[in-house]
């Protein structure tokens, strides 16, 4: 589908999608697959895709205005080089596969991630184990290559990385935001070298972006009333729900 032939139902669609995406982002830290996942049904993923690395970029920025200090780069440091790796194979299968692939390859990546995530709800607590640095490597370059060929889903692998190093709240989140500044600029890079920043891609960033800072600013001051294990399992199910109609697409 064009961007241009879009109705106005559609857009009205594309608006409350932004805006619940961004109000998870700011208010949690993360939101994209969600917004991904909703957004792809309507828009076309090779334009979508570039179009929300900008947007990663934009909000990551926002929320690193009020947290940058928290931000552990004895973490972000050794990590980011593997990210490389994981964005040059991710460059090369976005780039080869055609549209169709790519949206059922994510619908399934999707659907994988939120059966995990709710699984995640209803598992006993992990015991805590030594810190480790090994997970380095496999963590960022994965990362890498599906937030290349997604646009999304890199941040599941960042989490288990700087799980494993016991970061305090503050400086989990700092760090998180830092990664995915760090990764999106990266690849917004990589997009350029090859060609996929288009006209297209420009105006569904510039139309977005209003709509991403109001969601980002409603993150920031709205207290969500349900509880962190409700939430996740809220987010878990919809994402659950969105993976359908990209399978079937």
């Amino acid at each position: 589908m064009e961007i241009y032939s879009l109705s106005p139902l559609a857009l009205v669609y594309c608006v409350v999608v932004l805006l619940l995406a961004y109000t998870l982002r700011g208010g949690t830290g993360f939101g994209g697959a969600l917004g991904m996942a909703l957004l792809v049904v309507v828009l076309p993923i090779k334009v979508l895709v570039p179009a929300w690395t900008l947007l990663t970029i934009a909000s990551s920025v926002a929320i690193l205005g009020h947290d940058r200090r928290h931000i552990a780069w004895r973490e972000v440091l050794p990590f980011m080089p593997w990210c490389v790796v994981g964005i040059g194979a991710g460059l090369y299968v976005f780039t080869t596969l055609d549209p169709l692939t790519l949206v059922r390859g994510l619908g399934m990546v999707v659907l994988v991630y939120a059966a995990y995530a709710l699984w995640t709800t209803w598992r006993p607590a992990a015991v805590a184990g030594e810190p480790g640095r090994w997970l380095a490597p496999f963590a960022g370059t994965v990362s890498g290559a599906v937030g290349t060929v997604f646009g999304t889903m890199a941040t599941p692998f960042f989490v288990m990385y700087l799980e494993a190093r016991k970061l305090a709240k503050h400086a989990f989140r700092a760090t998180l935001s830092a990664m995915l500044l760090g990764l999106a600029l990266v690849r917004g890079l990589g997009y350029y070298a090859v060609g996929e920043f288009t006209f297209e891609t420009v105006i569904v960033f510039a139309a977005a972006l209003p709509v991403m800072l109001i969601g980002i600013a409603l993150g920031n001051r709205v207290h969500l009333n349900l509880s962190e294990l409700a939430f996740r399992r809220l987010v878990g199910g919809t994402l659950l729900a969105s993976s359908l109609p990209l399978l079937l697409k």
